[in-house]
């Protein structure tokens, strides 16, 4: 069964299963953490870009969206040398070059990243909450601390007219049931 994992969320989510998976899978979640490091350390890599992949036996497939095409080739590159990478299917999408998604984007960003309650995650080195806007719909991916802050993200989104707003954003408690429940 493949082990499909957020890439901004591996760290947390593969360490606890680490400690109960087989041989096999072990080796699965060893490589999607050095998966997911590996694109949090890649510079380009911005709240507007969001990558997810999943490991099966060394098959690597990548999906989710970026701004460039040259992010999406240099990812597929990087996550190739992964040590215990065997083959990477790259299924990631390439979003449109378009005026009015950029001015969306830097207005969201400023709007959640600006707002107070959002300082802390404003100060990571990667921040969390991740804004795909692809011809004027909003999604937004990543992993908050509470539901308050998963509805104020998105409330905060969606008042720049957008044509529609997403929120997957995704809870630490939501994080660790998943974690548990895969275990």
């Amino acid at each position: 069964m493949p082990r499909t994992i957020t890439l901004l969320t591996a760290a947390l989510a593969l360490t606890a299963q680490m400690a109960v998976a087989g041989p096999a899978e072990r080796k699965d979640f060893q490589v999607a953490k050095d998966i997911a490091a590996s694109v949090s350390r890649y510079t380009p890599f911005t709240i507007f870009d969001a990558v997810d992949g999943a490991v099966h036996d060394g098959v690597v497939t990548l999906t989710g969206k970026v701004t460039m095409p040259f992010k999406r080739d240099d990812i597929e590159r990087r996550v190739a040398k992964v040590e215990g990478v065997r083959q990477v299917n790259n299924k990631i999408a390439v979003l449109p070059v378009s005026r009015f998604d950029d001015e969306l984007r830097y207005r969201i960003a400023r709007s959640i990243y600006g707002n107070s309650n959002f300082w802390n995650y404003a100060t990571m080195a990667n921040p969390p909450i991740h804004i795909i806007v692809d011809n004027g719909h909003v999604t937004l991916t990543g992993v908050v601390n509470s539901n308050v802050d998963r509805m104020l993200a998105r409330s905060l989104a969606a008042q720049f007219g957008a044509f529609s707003v997403i929120n997957d954003l995704k809870t630490d408690a939501e994080v660790r049931d998943a974690r548990e429940k895969s275990e």
